[in-house]
């Protein structure tokens, strides 16, 4: 693909911070980083959700919260409780990820019901279905995006980037052939470099989670050099 400019790249990145050790002043990083770059967001845990808006609210980066983070298989209620109080506390778009074990059971309706919950819950703010592609088959992949789209979610999301494995190429092309131009794909999960970044954008994916944002800003930089 062409390389994308400073701009166009910086439109794509979610600037990541998911450790569970990471500090305030982390945090404060993160969105001082964002606001440099001009990234489309920062994507953090609830509890980080009221600090990083406080920080962005006059700016135009967004400020993203994960709900059932990392393993998805808290009760639904959870969820929906925990996206209301993300969206309270400035949460501009929700990652919520998929119970994978009820999935894999075969009850696709508790999997609909969990995630329409979660999009009512978010108030008209778009929500992304993670999937953990990791643990699925190519067959459960499509069934699952297919069940975003249904239930209302805007995108479809690779990984939590604490499972096993994170994006590959073959199975964001997978997701962005399932859901066509409806619904946004998210790669997320060990996209560290330049060349990662824009192989999952040339096989679909319009959004670029990772935590190596300004590294890869700076490779772009060295690139047009």
């Amino acid at each position: 693909m062409q390389t994308p400019t400073a701009s166009e790249l910086a439109a794509y990145i979610e600037h990541t911070l998911l450790k569970p050790e990471a500090l305030g002043r982390d945090i404060d990083r993160l969105c001082e980083e964002a606001m440099a770059h001009h990234f489309f967001g920062v994507c953090v845990h609830g509890s980080r959700v009221s600090r990083a808006y406080s920080r962005l609210e006059e700016t135009d980066v967004k400020v993203v919260a994960v709900v059932g983070f990392p393993a998805g298989a808290c009760e639904s209620d959870v969820k929906r409780y925990e996206t209301e109080v993300a969206i309270d506390g400035g949460a501009s778009e929700i990652d919520m990820v998929l119970n994978t074990g009820q999935f894999k059971d075969g009850d696709h309706g508790l999997t609909l019901r969990e995630l329409r919950d979660v999009v009512e819950a978010a108030d008209e703010r778009p929500v992304k279905l993670i999937l953990e592609t990791c643990l699925l088959s190519d067959e459960e992949i499509v069934k699952a995006c297919q069940l975003a789209e249904e239930a209302g979610a805007r995108f479809v999301k690779t990984s939590t980037g604490f499972g096993s494995a994170g994006a590959k190429r073959e199975h964001v092309a997978l997701m962005r052939k399932t859901v066509g131009d409806e619904l946004g794909v998210k790669a997320s999960g060990g996209i560290r470099d330049l060349a990662a970044a824009l192989a999952m954008i040339e096989a679909g994916a319009n959004r670029i989670g990772t935590s190596a944002g300004v590294q890869l800003m700076r490779e772009l930089s060295q690139h047009a050099r």
